[in-house]
């Protein structure tokens, strides 16, 4: 959908347009993203050829890896971009994480900020993205997060082995005193046309690395591809079956204390009193400490710190918000939903004059509640502070802001901090955060150079999270007397995650803003509606939210692709031609539809007692749709099978996207069935997997993903699966039942 441009675009094109002035309008340049080889620690013979990849002497290719591995197969799919173009033998690729270095920045995250639909290709719009893509080069902010680790690296790490390759061609046509056209590449080896001389990347790598690099080197078409494209088995996944991987929880130093930590169990509460005489007597504990964030025990082990820090007797201060509720806030959301007119974040045509005018008006509001993110490593960090110098150990998706976050506690530069980033357990978001950080060196600074391992037990991982934020959405849509949409309302309110995140980082800049975040999924809808008008509400309460799986798309998929569903049959028209009617002009839209429609039997007879759902969602630069098959057995609702097609671009391994798809979705059912994070007296009431369930395996439907054929540039995997789901299946509830589901989890 296309539209005139809001104020909220306007403000915050402005935004992104003076960030990118101060750094100069346009993304980064190649020699930005190629880096100096001095970035790379070599040994043992190894040259860097510039900031992505080294080679040893016996030909070994190392590829610097700058995103988190939490599962996504970044450590795959990233050096198969590189060595495409290098032509190395994936056989001799090893991987090693970059070290934290602006050429790593992930600048096209920094694209889910930008107002604009991804169809919209106005010259405002295109100066929008460039601009905001060299303001996170500029911030050097090295994050995996957006679905964007694939997007961001699909031209500089092609660039870095293409430039590589160019390098060891000019050395191996010097040697052989021929031009670099008379030479091939194949297999790790430069390959003499005329003669059949064969020369090693080894043999090379030092001649080539005292070249220039050159300039405007080709990439292959993808005809030539012999990696991308190709199911490539995971590099991580051998060392997480035999045990050998370390995730941050695995890290053990030499002199290693533990720590464990009891925050305020209600939100912005602070301590009042400790007494702390009975844990200092137990054996093996060394320190009660009192850090901003809550009370410490600092023993020889973590579980005689836990054991410890149970017999602390902390009294906290009275907070005004001891008595909230779930309730309360639910009421707050509504007062807040029917007092605001909001902020316009989509306005098209006349809306107003369209309901006038309407034949018959369809209303209808949806809730979607807190979420926890529950990943299966709790939250943990290692630090040590030692002679000027911090080093921290952290299953962190944000290594540039938890570089700087340890600095910023231990008062030093940030090139006095070293971080080591381990494998995650799970990030969904939640590791995006360093909060973990600011406490693990705020303790390490009384150790007295001690390396000390911060450890959360599963209840403080519940229980102090950072959100997914509730919304509370409302929906009108007017439609004349043959069924066409001629009118759609929608007004969501949610917290924003943009403001709370800036706010933790650095409250001095935080501006509570309008946040494309929390509308992103409802101002963007494709479909063709003559007349339209979205708007945010952003109420505040005392519980702190982050970015979840897919963020703002994880309820407003659900809202929008339930009315949708709702105006369909109110049309009298079936849900899967409904929307085919509404995507003439968004062909990618279109195809994904059609292509789950038919894989998935659209139209064809189930067994008695089933019924099927549809949902399509565009998120994170890819187009999702997904067919939920369902029944009600004994009052239980059973999941059959799921049936998703994904275009996301090319490929770079198909396998990753199954996975992704097939995680996505599990994580997104399980939210759907289970998911609730609720309040009472101002606190969290769930504390661990008992109270807060995800599908378990004799509950996991079939799945089925397809593939939409594509030479488009890459788009997300890692989120764009999770949107479709619930909608996918409460829409089936309706087509089996007649019993709309407008409220998360499902309750039948």
């Amino acid at each position: 959908m296309k539209t005139t441009l809001s104020r909220r675009q306007f403000l915050i094109t402005g935004a992104a347009l003076s960030g990118g002035l101060l750094v100069g309008c346009g993304k980064p340049s190649a020699a930005d993203r190629l880096g100096d080889h001095s970035l790379l620690p070599v040994e043992g013979g190894e040259v860097a050829l510039n900031g992505w990849v080294k080679i040893a002497p016996d030909g070994k290719v190392t590829v610097a890896v700058p995103r988190s591995e939490m599962g996504q197969g970044v450590l795959t799919a990233l050096p198969m971009l590189l060595v495409e173009e290098l032509d190395a033998r994936w056989e001799d690729v090893q991987v090693e994480q970059a070290p934290v270095a602006r050429i790593y920045a992930n600048a096209t995250m920094m694209l889910n900020v930008v107002p604009f639909t991804t169809d919209d290709d106005s010259v405002l719009a295109r100066m929008a993205r460039a601009s905001v893509q060299r303001l996170g080069y500029a911030l050097s902010l090295q994050i995996t997060g957006g679905s964007a680790s694939v997007r961001d690296a699909w031209e500089p790490m092609r660039l870095a082995g293409a430039t590589a390759r160019a390098m060891l061609v000019e050395a191996a046509a010097r040697r052989w005193s021929v031009a670099p056209d008379q030479c091939q590449v194949e297999a790790g080896q430069v390959i003499n046309m005329k003669t059949g001389a064969k020369l090693g990347f080894g043999e090379l790598a030092k001649e080539a690395a005292e070249l220039t690099p050159p300039q405007d080197v080709p990439f292959k078409a993808p005809s030539q591809y012999k990696l991308i494209g190709k199911p490539m088995a995971r590099r991580d996944i051998p060392a997480k079956v035999n045990g050998s991987a370390v995730f941050g929880i695995d890290v053990k130093l030499d002199g290693m204390v533990y720590a464990a930590i009891a925050q305020p169990p209600v939100f912005g509460a602070k301590v009042a009193s400790v007494d702390d005489k009975a844990a200092l007597q137990r054996k093996g504990v060394l320190k009660v400490l009192r850090i901003p964030q809550g009370v410490v025990v600092v023993a020889n082990n973590w579980w005689r710190a836990k054991q410890a820090l149970a017999e602390v007797k902390i009294v906290y201060e009275p907070s005004p918000n001891d008595q909230l509720s779930s309730a309360d806030i639910a009421k707050k959301y509504k007062d807040e939903l029917a007092a605001s007119k909001g902020f316009s974040y989509g306005d098209k045509g006349d809306a107003d004059l369209a309901f006038k005018q309407a034949g018959k008006v369809v209303e209808a509001s949806y809730w979607a509640p807190f979420l926890a993110h529950a990943a299966m490593e709790p939250i943990n960090c290692v630090a040590q502070v030692k002679d000027g110098h911090v080093t921290v150990w952290c299953s962190t998706q944000s290594p540039s802001l938890a570089k700087w976050k340890a600095g910023q506690v231990a008062g030093v530069d940030s090139d006095k901090v070293t971080l080591h980033v381990p494998f995650l357990g799970g990030g969904f978001g939640r590791r995006l955060e360093v909060d973990m950080v600011e406490q693990a060196v705020a303790i390490a600074k009384q150790l007295d150079g001690r390396p000390v391992k911060l450890l959360w037990t599963r209840e403080e991982d519940m229980q102090h999270d950072v959100y997914r934020p509730a919304a509370l959405s409302e929906f009108r849509a007017a439609l004349d007397a043959q069924g066409r949409v001629t009118a759609w309302s929608n007004r969501v309110a949610a917290q924003s995650v943009s403001y709370d995140s800036v706010r933790r980082l650095m409250p001095s800049i935080a501006s509570n803003t309008p946040d494309k975040n929390q509308i992103e999924g409802a101002f963007d809808i494709p479909y063709e509606f003559d007349n339209v008008t979205v708007r945010q509400i952003r109420p505040e309460t005392h519980v702190p939210v982050g970015s979840w799986r897919s963020v703002g798309h994880s309820y407003n998929a659900f809202f929008t692709e339930s009315f949708v569903d709702e105006l369909a049959y109110a049309a009298g028209q079936d849900p899967y031609a409904f929307r085919r009617g509404l995507l003439q002009k968004h062909p990618r839209h279109l195809a994904v539809l059609e292509l789950v429609a038919t894989k998935a039997g659209w139209g064809t007879p189930l067994p008695p007692g089933r019924a099927r759902g549809i949902a399509l969602h565009e998120s994170f630069g890819s187009w999702c749709a997904e067919v939920a098959e369902v029944s009600i057995e004994q009052g239980q609702l059973k999941v059959h099978r799921v049936v998703c097609a994904i275009d996301c671009g090319v490929v770079v391994n198909p396998d990753t996207v199954e996975a992704q798809m097939q995680s996505a979705i599990v994580y997104g059912l399980s939210a759907a069935l289970f998911g609730e994070i609720t309040i009472a007296h101002g606190r969290v009431e769930q504390t661990s997997f008992p109270s807060y369930d995800a599908v378990r395996l004799a509950q996991m439907p079939v799945i089925e993903t397809h593939i939409v054929p594509s030479t488009a540039a890459p788009g997300g995997v890692g989120e764009p699966g999770t949107p479709p789901i619930a909608p996918a299946v409460t829409n089936a509830i309706y087509a089996l039942t007649k019993q709309r589901i407008r409220s998360l989890p499902i309750r039948l």
